[in-house]
């Protein structure tokens, strides 16, 4: 009879204790389970994507300095949905005692090539630039030549610079209103290119202003030697002869003529006396004194005889 060999019991496997997932394959998980790759991640948080892949496999010597790492890091869980202050407080930890190859930050990178500027664009705006500052500066210095004096162009071009003619002197207009005073009981009337501003007799002492706003105003006056017309301070001399009914111009320039038109005019020559009448000549001739004849020589003196000689 074969001998029965005793069955022996195999030794129970010792528990593996569960390792937690690192922060890498927790991002990994995270973003395959929102359906987004590396470059979506990329596009989103402006890391480059080679930080990304290596953060995902914990390669830290392809990594920058821990605080770049670590900020990398937080921004990837915030795209995929994962709590960033626990993110960054793991991966501290799984990063102690590391030394990095390089302590400088790297620079950064779009990740996305569409979302840079094409080449041609950059260039079309450089030469923008450039003309849109060529013109600037043409106008500028155009604008200090035209603004140059013409003493200052003579001088550069050698050339004197034309005299500007001359401008006649206007003569002065005259000032002041015209004032109509009446020194005796006068009858006028003031008129302004048909239109009446005025009409009724002046007792003496009273006086009438013609408006600064008449453009042609005359004057009727039925006894002109009874006004006195002054333009502001200046008295202008009678109007008109005494006794007539005078019409004349207001306006100062008029009135300011008349005393040079007085003293240019020549004097009346006086009148030829007429002569005696015939009556009148015949008693003056009468009463003239009839003109006597002269008395008769002296006959010539005669020497006395002296001694009988």
């Amino acid at each position: 009879m074969a001998k029965r060999i005793p069955e022996t019991e195999a030794p129970e496997a010792e528990p593996v204790p569960e390792v937690p997932p690192t922060v890498g394959e927790r991002l990994r998980a995270a973003r395959e389970q929102k359906k987004l790759s590396l470059e979506d991640v990329a596009a989103q948080t402006r890391i480059p994507q080679r930080h990304l892949a290596s953060i995902e496999s914990a390669e830290w010597d392809s990594l920058p300095a821990p605080t770049y790492t670590i900020g990398f890091a937080k921004n990837y869980a915030g795209v995929v949905g994962l709590d960033r202050a626990e993110i960054g407080d793991q991966l501290r930890e799984e990063m102690g005692g590391q030394r990095f190859a390089t302590t400088s930050a790297d620079v950064f990178e779009p990740a996305d090539p569409r979302r840079t500027m094409p080449r041609s664009l950059v260039i079309g705006a450089v030469i923008a630039a450039v003309l849109l500052i060529a013109l600037m500066s043409f106008l500028n210095r155009r604008s200090l030549d035209d603004n140059e004096p013409a003493t200052n162009v003579a001088a550069r071009t050698n050339e004197p610079a034309p005299a500007a003619p001359a401008a006649p002197n206007p003569a002065p207009a005259p000032a002041g209103q015209v004032v109509l005073t009446a020194t005796a009981s006068a009858w006028i009337q003031v008129t302004d290119q048909g239109k009446t501003l005025f009409q009724g007799e002046l007792q003496p002492g009273q006086s009438y202003t013609v408006p600064a706003t008449a453009a042609a105003p005359v004057l009727k006056a039925g006894k002109p030697e009874a006004l006195k017309v002054s333009v502001g301070t200046t008295e202008v001399p009678q109007i008109g002869p005494a006794g007539k009914v005078t019409t004349v111009s207001l306006l100062p320039a008029d009135l300011l003529k008349a005393p040079a038109a007085a003293a240019a005019a020549p004097a009346p020559a006086p009148a030829p006396q007429a002569a005696p009448p015939a009556t009148v000549r015949s008693r003056v001739q009468r009463r003239a004194p009839t003109p006597q004849a002269p008395p008769p020589p002296l006959p010539p003196a005669t020497e006395p005889v002296v001694n009988g000689q």
